[in-house]
């Protein structure tokens, strides 16, 4: 196997958890991501949760992209709120550009939101991003960059579920 190929391949056999969970605390923490945790969990399945993963005082944002890139597969949880979080598109930003580069695999569940306004980015999603276009304004390209993986990510087979 040529180094390159060792490189591309490295993060099969470095995966430190299973799943990789991104949802937007706020909205679902306390439901449907907890029950989600759960089920996983009680199924074997190791799964990264900020809030279990993450120690105190450590560089929040270095162990969210150290954890994305040691899972095997990652599950967004999107939500009303979810693109209000810059933390969540920043995740999302990071768990599409590893999916374009090796292939991981990318799980979307549309909770309580309509898939087409995740990929339009209408409804609260449209909120958000007048927000995010007024506060990002020097920083326009981080912006395009969580709107293009949006509509990537609604490309995928997902789960639609909750009452919209």
């Amino acid at each position: 196997m040529s180094t390159e190929q060792q490189n591309a391949s490295s993060s099969s056999y470095r995966c430190t958890y299973d799943a990789f969970l991104s949802f937007r605390g706020a909205d679902t923490r306390k439901g449907f991501t907890d029950h989600l945790y759960s089920a996983l969990k009680l199924a074997g399945i190791h799964t990264f949760r900020d809030d279990d993963e993450i120690e105190r005082g450590a560089n929040i944002e270095r162990g969210l992209q150290t954890a994305i890139q040691e899972s095997r597969v990652s599950v967004i949880v999107f939500s009303k709120d979810y693109a209000s979080s810059r933390w969540c598109l920043n995740e999302l930003a990071i768990i599409m550009e590893r999916k374009r580069t090796d292939g991981h695999m990318v799980i979307p569940v549309f909770y309580d939101v309509e898939p087409s306004d995740v990929r339009k980015q209408t409804g609260s999603f449209a909120e958000s991003f007048t927000r995010h276009e007024e506060h990002f304004k020097d920083e326009i390209d981080k912006v395009e960059e969580w709107r293009r993986a949006l509509r990537e990510v609604t490309d995928l087979g997902g789960m639609v579920l909750g009452e919209r």
